[in-house]
């Protein structure tokens, strides 16, 4: 069952991105303290895919009131090949579109991350080659 997590499920959310591999900040924009914010912002959202009280899958989403981006896709390594990414892209999907009104949705994806290009392709993204990605980061854990 898909639902929204709240700050509360924080640790299960960085237990899940440990085991799934993720790269990610915890002394920078994953630390609580940062997290605890941007949950707060009307702009922001973690989906999970739960299982009684066993987090298998999470997804981040934020948009701009016009772009919407996903952030932080993973799926805990032992509950993989079973749709679980696919359903919290739909998830997130479904709120972008329907109930915020984006009308674009993207992400960034590394290079080297077969299985969520695989993922976004089969789900209908365009890859755009000629786009070049710039960021200035205030420090470096950012």
């Amino acid at each position: 069952m898909i639902k929204e997590l709240r700050f509360e499920d924080y640790p299960k959310i960085q237990a899940l991105w440990e085991a799934a591999g993720l790269s990610w900040r915890p002394v920078g924009r994953d630390h609580p303290d940062q997290v605890e914010k941007q949950i707060e912002k009307k702009n922001v959202f973690f989906l999970g895919e739960m299982k009684n009280d066993d987090l298998q899958g999470v997804i981040m989403v934020t948009h701009d009131s016009r772009k919407g981006w996903i952030n932080r896709l993973a799926v805990h390594p032992e509950h993989r090949q079973k749709g679980i990414a696919q359903k919290l892209l739909e998830a997130a999907e479904s709120r972008l579109f329907q109930t915020e009104g984006i009308e674009v949705i993207s992400a960034l994806i590394f290079e080297d991350n077969k299985p969520s290009i695989s993922l976004f392709e089969k789900t209908g993204y365009e890859f755009w080659p000629n786009i070049k990605y710039y960021s200035k980061r205030r420090r470096s854990d950012a």
